[in-house]
């Protein structure tokens, strides 16, 4: 699910849920186990996230959203799961090591949110990066409006998520979203690169630093604690679960 190699001062998880590494309670368990063991390890001073798939991360897995969408108590469930992708996210931001995320394909919904968790993030050209939930009725309640918001500003965000925007890893850096944009084919050794780099440099440097930036930029438990209010009020509207049951029921070729 989440593959770990290390390279000196670097551990790569590599996320591997085929096809393309949909969000659920095991894969977030995975990740904060990986979080655990860099945490752990003072020799680690990066952690460099990446994909084995096309897809960098594509969001919440539909088999969780089919059983939130039908069973009773089906918004208590993914409200449980958002909260627990705010919590691993905010666990992720606030770590002693520096985070990279190296986008080689889409990033959507819950991943794209993962992404903003990082420190850093590295997309191809030819990434595609979006928060689509006002579709469904719902919004990015992973963290996706604060981080989002703390990183582009309030113009841009209010771009992307309320109009669902899909952007490649260009106009992604143009906005701020991403630092960097490299091509597809140089992308992977470009990250490992930048990751062994930022690795000859020191891990409580990094956290002194990183905890200085937090100061700078304020916190976001407000805002978290509206996402989930919001997110558990609109998994009771019911155009937002006729949107949801069409998403969930389209047929496979328009998927």
């Amino acid at each position: 699910m989440i593959v770990c190699e290390r390279r000196g001062p670097v551990l790569v998880a590599t996320l591997s849920r085929p096809p393309v590494n949909a969000i659920d309670a095991r894969l977030l368990a995975r990740l904060d186990a990986v979080i655990d063991e860099a945490e752990a390890d003072d020799g680690i001073s990066v952690l460099h996230l990446r994909s084995a798939h096309a897809v960098f991360c594509a969001g919440a897995d539909l088999a969780l959203m089919r059983e939130c969408i039908s069973a009773p108590a089906g918004a208590e469930i993914m409200v449980a799961v958002v909260r627990e992708m705010q919590r691993l996210f905010t666990r992720l931001e606030a770590a002693p090591f520096v985070s990279l995320a190296e986008i080689g394909g889409a990033a959507l919904g819950g991943g794209l949110e993962l992404a903003l968790a990082c420190d850093l993030r590295v997309a191809s050209c030819e990434a595609r990066l979006a928060l689509p939930e006002i579709g469904l009725g719902l919004l990015p309640a992973g963290g996706g409006t604060q981080r989002l918001t703390a990183l582009v500003g309030p113009s841009v965000a209010r771009r992307l998520i309320l109009g669902g925007e899909n952007i490649d890893g260009v106009e992604a850096q143009r906005l701020g979203v991403v630092q960097w944009v490299i091509p597809a084919a140089e992308l992977a050794t470009w990250s490992a690169q930048l990751a062994a780099r930022l690795g000859n440099n020191p891990r409580a440097a990094f956290a002194a630093n990183k905890r200085c930036v937090a100061l700078a930029e304020g916190g976001f438990a407000a805002g978290f604690a509206e996402e989930i209010a919001a997110t558990r009020a609109l998994y009771a509207d019911p155009e937002t679960l006729e949107r949801v049951s069409a998403f969930l029921n389209r047929p496979k070729t328009a998927r």
